[in-house]
């Protein structure tokens, strides 16, 4: 198979082309792909307030996370770190920020503004350097910098094996008798290389049409629009 360059960002092309690779390689996700289409390219902004977002994202489901973050820019209109660092606990508090969720955010937002981390660097790194740069950082782990690689950076070959709609999606598409776990997950998605975030759009796209009840029955519109990416196992 011809390796595609760890740096090459997703584009709707190589979209498409790391469908129809996928496609051959396995049956199941043919079957996602000619049952429901291809899914979306679920891309976000690169930046400060992508990655706080995601850090709210942990564990919860995305609705409530993204109503903290609608509140959060309705007071913060220029959502910047220095900006984000005027509010202090009770503020964020009142916005719906957990205790732990205010340290993890306020710890992004001091290590921004004090050039301990720069995030347009992140862009020309490769993956190995940005998640040891980024998991330096208290609050944040795989699952988070899988996030940001995956629809910040549109890196093709990132496979978040901590999130749990995925788990339930290849559980039920693969008709396994127990949820893999992220180390069965990572061992199951070698095959998928290089184009495991393609992938992992698929399975999103299947869970989230709710195909994961019953393989017979297809929604005719989707549970949601964006994938349950803020679950981990």
């Amino acid at each position: 198979m011809t390796q595609t360059p760890e740096l090459e960002s997703l584009t709707e092309e190589s979209l498409t082309r790391g469908l129809m690779v996928l496609a051959k390689l396995d049956s199941d996700l043919a079957w996602i792909l000619e049952t429901l289409g291809p899914p979306p390219m679920w891309s976000r902004e690169p930046g400060f307030a992508t990655l706080l977002c995601i850090i709210l994202e942990q564990q919860v489901s995305v609705a409530a996370a993204r109503a903290v973050f609608t509140r959060l820019c309705a007071v913060v209109v220029t959502l910047t770190p220095e900006n984000f660092l005027i509010l202090d606990d009770a503020q964020l508090r009142a916005i719906g920020f957990s205790r732990q969720k205010i340290l993890y955010c306020r710890g992004l937002a001091n290590a921004i503004a004090t050039g301990q981390l720069d995030l347009t660097k992140l862009q020309t790194m490769d993956e190995t350097a940005i998640r040891t740069e980024l998991k330096r950082l208290k609050g944040i782990g795989d699952w988070t910098v899988d996030i940001y690689l995956l629809m910040a950076l549109q890196r093709p070959d990132v496979f978040p094996k901590g999130d749990l709609a995925i788990a339930i999606a290849l559980q039920k598409l693969k008709n396994l008798a127990t949820r893999p776990t992220p180390v069965q997950l990572e061992e199951m998605t070698q095959q998928w290389r290089p184009w495991r975030a393609v992938a992992a759009r698929l399975l999103w796209h299947y869970y989230l049409r709710g195909c994961w009840k019953s393989r017979n029955s297809i929604p005719e519109t989707p549970l949601q629009t964006s994938p349950r990416n803020g679950e981990r196992l």
